[in-house]
């Protein structure tokens, strides 16, 4: 089993080591990348990045938050590992456990009560400042404005088809998994992870009748940047950053790529949306 940690949260230290007593006295072998190595202090077998890890293991445990796990799933694009999150910080969708149920949840595992979730990727091609882009997210791409307090001009086509020209301070594309990050935040609605769509989701629009869109995920969901003077960015995940010109365009599309996530038996995406949002029937 691999162990992968967020190495600027020293608070998953003490985790991660308890992790690697449980999975050693079980008889099994414990991999880690060297960051981990390093923050935990374990004399294991390391790799030295995540997609060197992923290649070695079935199974890898993330601690951290939903960023690390975005990273982490970005880098395993395509790779059959699958991934748990322990959770290590604060709200998070996409990590499944909580520290106190970590030696509960590998029995779990190694008594094969769990299920697998295969989350599908997004990309994004176009051009960025005369250059070709390909990026990569399990959430959402972002188009937003940079420092500059004013509006960005958006013109946005779906498949063929015109959807409509937004006045806003951004614009979200999501896949299922991403409709509970910032597109919820911005008035999006809450997706299935199962769901077939993505979501458009404008940030503060001038047109208030501006609503989110939900389009089918077989779609392609071009943005072409026809503001001018305006610092305009795309983010992937919120971790990936680049400059748009006017006339830039992104084309967002499902990806070939998919993750594996792990998850328990006794666990579901609603239990969650309960627990996490504080909905009536959760259990806190």
């Amino acid at each position: 089993m691999g162990l992968l940690a967020n190495s600027g949260k020293t608070s998953g230290r003490t985790l991660v080591q308890s992790a690697a007593r449980l999975i050693q006295r079980s008889g099994r072998k414990v991999f880690c990348d060297h960051a981990t190595a390093k923050l935990a202090g374990l004399k294991c077998a390391s790799l030295p990045d995540h997609r060197a890890l992923a290649e070695q293991v079935d199974l890898i445990l993330v601690f951290g938050g939903d960023g690390t796990m975005l990273g982490v799933a970005r880098e395993m694009a395509g790779l059959r590992t699958l991934i748990l999150g322990v959770k290590v910080g604060g709200l998070g969708f996409l990590t499944a456990i909580q520290a106190p149920q970590l030696a509960l949840a590998l029995q779990q595992i190694w008594a094969g009560d769990y299920l697998i979730e295969s989350r599908p990727l997004i990309q994004a091609s176009g051009r960025a400042q005369g250059q070709t882009i390909s990026e990569l997210a399990l959430n959402d791409f972002v188009i937003s404005r940079g420092a500059t307090s004013r509006l960005i001009q958006l013109a946005v086509t779906v498949g063929e088809e015109e959807l409509t020209r937004y006045r806003c301070d951004g614009l979200i594309i999501s896949s299922p998994t991403g409709s509970t990050a910032y597109s919820l935040a911005a008035g999006g609605a809450i997706v299935s992870p199962d769901a077939e769509v993505l979501t458009i989701t404008p940030i503060c629009p001038h047109t208030l009748s501006n609503r989110s869109v939900i389009v089918p995920m077989n779609s392609v969901v071009k943005v072409t940047v026809l503001s001018e003077r305006v610092d305009t960015i795309l983010t992937a995940d919120g971790q990936v950053q680049m400059p748009l010109d006017t006339g830039d365009f992104v084309q967002v599309r499902k990806s070939k790529h998919a993750v594996r996530l792990l998850r328990l038996r006794g666990s579901s995406f609603f239990q969650t949306l309960r627990q996490k949002l504080h909905w009536s029937g959760s259990n806190i």
